[in-house]
């Protein structure tokens, strides 16, 4: 129905449902996500209760499911993103606007780049999410093969920044299975400026990974409506173990920082981390993943992969 299939970017509910949400401190534009990159969502009606309805603008009772297309009707390339993105940022009244997606072929990095320097504007922040991504909800096939795993895609996206000069106009953000706080300083290591964790809070919540995500019969209680199964989710008790998850992860993650001699999460390089890459070879990450010259494609120069993608994206 025009109602659930035919939704478009509305900029009057964009901006009442900012007014409506004063908490909101930043803006993030879904492209792809590392469960099932190249599908879009889709929420069961019988997962919209009232609440859901109110938060996502739906008329309740629903009648049918909501759906959520793999692509976005407000813009068709990667120019008209950039476009779009900075015309939200405006509305938004300035706030942080960015992307997320699960990186696929290099040359549409490459064409997120030539867009930026193009229009002369870009994303705040780009999410990079790895193939490791995961939810109940995505069909197995697209869980287990499809997309970029993050070290290698965050590494591309970083390169693909460094190389048209772009990197210091925007905040790389990683996830993927990110779950301990080595975890955290690896990825950083890699180039990341802040990471994301999905997976180990959901664990510390109590999902047992079910896989029943979208059924609305989530035995944990977590991913349903069902206030039947709902009760078993005393807050009173998750939110300390979540908290402590948290808490203890950062600090283990400081303490690493601080067992390398550094004082902050900046000074962290790929020299700082070594990687065993056969039974008798050892690299750092510097040496696996070496950072490109700063504005090497612009030159039409660097690693072959990168130029080979940059001048694929000039035809996109």
């Amino acid at each position: 129905s025009a109602e659930n299939h035919g939704r478009k970017f509305d900029p009057v509910m964009f901006q009442e449902t900012l007014s409506e949400s004063p908490t909101i401190k930043m803006i993030e534009i879904k492209l792809s996500q590392g469960a099932k990159p190249g599908h879009g969502g889709l929420l069961p009606k019988e997962k919209i209760s009232p609440k859901v309805a109110a938060a996502r603008k739906l008329k309740y009772p629903a009648t049918e499911d909501c759906h959520s297309p793999p692509s976005h009707s407000a813009f068709g390339s990667a120019t008209e993103m950039i476009e779009f993105i900075a015309r939200v940022r405006e509305m938004a009244g300035g706030i942080p606007v960015g992307i997320k997606l699960c990186v696929g072929k290099p040359q549409e990095v490459a064409s997120l780049c030539r867009a930026m320097l193009l229009v002369g504007n870009g994303p705040d922040f780009i999410t990079v999410d790895g193939a490791e991504g995961g939810t109940g909800a995505a069909p197995p096939e697209y869980t287990n093969s499809i997309g970029t795993p993050m070290e290698e895609g965050l590494v591309l996206v970083r390169d693909m920044l460094q190389g048209t000069n772009l990197l210091n106009q925007t905040s790389l953000i990683a996830s993927g299975r990110i779950m301990t706080g080595f975890g955290v300083v690896k990825t950083v290591a890699l180039g990341a400026n802040v990471t994301n964790a999905a997976r180990g809070f959901m664990l510390s919540l109590g999902c047992i990974q079910a896989l029943k995500c979208n059924t609305n019969r989530c035995p944990t209680g977590i991913a349903t409506t069902d206030e039947g199964l709902m009760f078993g989710l005393d807050p009173r008790e998750k939110a300390y173990r979540v908290y402590n998850f948290h808490r203890k992860t950062v600090s283990a993650a400081s303490q690493i920082v601080g067992t390398m001699g550094h004082t902050h999460f900046s000074d962290i390089s790929g020299n700082d981390i070594m990687r065993r890459t056969s039974s008798d070879g050892v690299m750092t990450l510097e040496e696996h993943f070496p950072r490109v010259e700063t504005g090497c494609l612009l030159a039409n120069s660097g690693p072959t992969r990168l130029v080979q993608a940059w001048e694929a994206s000039s035809s996109l």
